[in-house]
């Protein structure tokens, strides 16, 4: 039996709740989703961020596969990869746990956590 969890992203707002040390995002920083069909997409900024954009695909599970780019307050352009898996909160809010790689710079990896407001 195939069981698939609902995730819908749309019109969603999250926020950075921890990052590892080579990650940019912070808890300043704000993600305003939107999703059409399998498609999600979104705008950050905030502390470290001046600007970033993301684009993804949802699973049926609602893992999302993405990639990101943004301006950082240095004016440096960063690029990465990402896979996020939610986790539905007690008070229905989704938190998605980030596994990301830099495609550009130092190429490092992290985890961070981010939480729907």
């Amino acid at each position: 039996m195939n069981i698939m969890l609902m995730v819908n992203y749309h019109n969603k707002v999250f926020k950075t709740k921890n990052n590892s040390v080579t990650g940019e995002t912070s808890n300043e920083t704000l993600f305003y989703y939107k999703q059409i069909g399998k498609i999600v997409h979104a705008e950050y900024f905030g502390g470290m961020i001046k600007y970033g954009q993301l684009i993804g695909i949802v699973s049926e599970y609602g893992t999302i596969e993405m990639n990101y780019h943004h301006i950082n307050k240095e004016g440096n352009i960063r690029t990465g990869i990402c896979e996020s898996i939610p986790e539905i909160l007690s008070n229905g809010k989704i938190r998605l746990h980030e596994k990301w790689q830099w495609t550009n710079g130092d190429l490092s990896s992290g985890k961070s956590i981010i939480e729907e407001e």
